[in-house]
C-alpha cells in the first residue's frame, strides 16, 4: 500500500546532501522509499540510516558549478535510476563579509571580487547548471518538480551577508520566472526558504567568525542571538527535519497545484 505522499519508487536528485538541510531531505525521501542520487563535494560519502522499505543512494562527487560535473552526474543517475523525477537544488555556501569595512578596507571580511565569484558561483550557477540538466530530462519525460532552496535572508536581506542573500533572492526570481517556462511541460518549480534553524556541522567557528565580526559583536553574542530566538515568533529554532518535510510535500503529488512560489519556513521570523 503506497504512503500518503506516494513517493516510493521515484527517483530525487539532492544538491548538498552531504550535510545539512541536504542530508535531512535525503534521509527522509530514502525513508518513504525514493531513490537518491546524492551530489556533493565531499571525497567522503556521508552514512544514512536504512530499513526495510527504504529507496537506494547514489553519491556522485559533484562540482555543482562546472557544467561537465553536472554533465557526468546526471549520466550515471540515468545509468543507475533511469527515469528522474525530482531536483531539490540544496547546495549553496556562504561568506560572511561587508560591502565596505572602515575599520580594515579591502581587508579580510570586506566583499571582494573573489568572495563574490565563489558565492555566485555555487548559489547561482550551481543552481542553474543543475535546473537546466535536470530540466531536459523532465521535459523530455513531460513531468517533473525542481525544488530550489532559498533562505529566509533572501526575503528580508541580512546584515554581513549581502551576498548570499541576493543570491537566495535570485533564486526566487529563477523559480518564478521558470515556473512560466516549465509548467506548459508539466513541471513544477517551487523554491524553499529556512530561517534560523538548529546547529549544524556547517556552522563553523570561522563563519561564526566572520559573521559576528560583521555585526560588531562577538561570537558568544552571536551564539547568544541564535538561542534567544526573539525575533521568532513561535520562539524557537527551526528542525531540519521540519524543512525536509516540507521538501518532500513540495515534491508529491499532494502539492500538484503548487507552482512558482517559495515557501518561507521560518517560524514566523520577518524583520517587522
Amino acid at each position: 500500500m503506497a504512503s500518503w505522499l506516494n513517493l516510493e519508487g521515484k527517483t530525487a536528485v539532492v544538491t548538498g546532501g552531504a550535510s545539512g538541510i541536504g542530508k535531512a531531505v535525503v534521509q527522509a525521501f530514502l525513508d518513504n522509499g525514493t531513490n537518491v542520487v546524492v551530489c556533493d563535494m565531499n571525497p567522503n560519502e556521508p552514512t544514512f540510516s536504512r530499513k526495510e522499505g527504504s529507496g537506494e543512494v547514489l553519491y556522485v562527487v559533484t562540482d555543482v558549478s562546472k557544467a561537465d560535473s553536472v554533465k557526468a552526474m546526471v549520466e550515471q543517475a540515468k545509468a543507475k535510476f533511469g527515469k528522474l523525477d525530482i531536483l531539490v537544488n540544496n547546495a549553496g555556501i556562504n561568506i560572511p563579509c561587508l560591502l565596505v569595512d572602515p575599520k580594515d578596507p579591502y581587508g579580510k571580511y570586506e566583499l571582494s571580487e573573489r568572495i563574490f565569484d565563489k558565492v555566485v558561483g555555487v548559489n547561482l550557477k550551481g543552481v542553474y547548471l543543475m535546473a537546466q540538466a535536470l530540466g531536459h530530462e523532465f521535459v523530455r519525460n513531460g513531468a517533473g518538480v525542481m525544488i530550489n532552496m532559498s533562505s529566509e535572508s533572501g526575503l528580508e536581506g541580512s546584515e554581513g551577508q549581502s551576498i548570499y542573500a541576493a543570491t537566495k533572492n535570485a533564486v526566487n526570481s529563477f523559480t518564478r520566472s521558470w515556473s512560466k517556462e516549465l509548467g506548459r511541460y508539466h513541471v513544477r518549480v517551487v523554491a524553499v526558504a529556512p530561517g534560523i534553524l538548529e546547529a549544524t556541522g556547517l556552522r563553523t567557528p570561522a563563519y561564526e567568525e566572520a559573521l559576528a565580526y560583521t555585526r560588531g559583536i562577538t561570537v558568544e553574542d552571536l551564539r547568544k542571538g541564535y538561542e534567544s530566538t526573539k525575533t521568532t515568533p513561535l520562539g524557537r529554532s527551526g528542525k531540519l527535519r521540519e524543512v525536509a518535510d516540507l521538501v518532500l510535500f513540495l515534491a508529491s503529488d499532494r502539492a500538484s497545484y503548487i507552482h512558482g512560489v517559495t515557501y518561507n519556513i521560518a517560524g514566523g521570523k520577518t524583520r517587522g
